[in-house]
């Protein structure tokens, strides 16, 4: 069987030469670590119905994808993401059924269960407004840099929404802790970068001019890594929310197990044997 034929069986195809419409996207001169830019940096890179829906789509594909091993996220103009555009989406909402409104939710919300779903690690490049649907990309990434400069503001309640958004109630809680995003969600205000960064919201912080540049060799170093291992991690720390310790310990031997068959791990056994680095193959 050929490698078309078998990615064709599979559904699998590269995404590296993806054409994006509502947003740039780019990828590494190996494939191996795409980056999303939110552009539309003279409105703080707000989110529309079609922008929304693209990126849900996108992080679906990227399941099936046979070359992107990494993903970073990030906006451009100093900026992350504002959240839903006020004109292109808070107004039109507030001309909509009951159907038509859990119609989009459950959109925004899927495109969050995408990025939770999707093997590849994702790491957010994090500098000034980040707020509301900006929020929450940053939250659903697996990593998050920031800037001294960034503001991260969950600020549902400031138009008189509930903190309840795309599954923030269930992971906020998870990163920083129940109180502290209780207060967040109850008052709307902005967690500065310093907050962010001693909460555990931020992995780290980095200059504005540096960040993006951070984040892409944070994503590089990932991406050499033991992929098929790294999809498990993954996996593992999404799913293991709703387990007790004693199935996760049961679902952590099963996972390990198969990563012990992987040539991944016979190429780092060999690689220590002959005393150099393992070089991994992500198979």
């Amino acid at each position: 069987m050929s490698h078309e034929e078998h990615s064709m069986k599979h559904h699998t195809r590269p995404l590296a030469g993806y054409q994006a419409r509502h947003f740039l996207w780019s990828a590494s001169p190996d494939g191996k670590v795409a980056t999303i830019t939110l552009n539309r940096p003279e409105r703080k890179n707000p989110l529309t119905f079609d922008s929304y829906a693209e990126l849900r789509d996108l992080f679906r594909a990227l399941s099936y994808a046979t070359d992107i091993k990494t993903v970073v996220i990030t906006g451009q103009g100093g900026n992350f993401c504002s959240g839903g555009d006020v004109h292109e989406i808070i107004g039109p909402l507030t001309r909509m059924s009951m159907p038509e409104l859990l119609g989009f939710t459950r959109m925004t919300g899927d495109l969050v269960k995408a990025m939770r779903g999707c093997p590849q690690p994702i790491v957010a490049a994090v500098d000034g407004v980040c707020a509301g649907a900006g929020a929450i990309l940053a939250m659903a990434s697996d990593l998050r840099l920031g800037t001294p400069e960034t503001r991260t503001a969950f600020l549902f309640a400031r138009v008189g929404l509930a903190g309840a958004d795309m599954g923030a109630c269930a992971i906020l809680p998870r990163l920083i802790g129940q109180g502290r995003a209780a207060e967040l969600f109850y008052t709307g205000r902005a967690m500065t970068a310093q907050e962010g960064l001693a909460w555990g919201f931020f992995n780290a912080l980095h200059a504005p001019d540096a960040v993006l540049g951070e984040a892409r060799k944070l994503a590089g170093q990932i991406a050499d890594g033991p992929m098929f291992a790294h999809s498990m991690t993954k996996k593992a720390l999404h799913q293991e929310w709703n387990m007790g310790v004693d199935e996760a310990i049961e679902a952590e031997a099963e996972a390990q197990a198969i990563c012990m068959q992987t040539r991944d791990f016979r190429r780092a056994y060999e690689a220590f044997a002959a005393k150099q680095k393992p070089v991994f193959a992500g198979d």
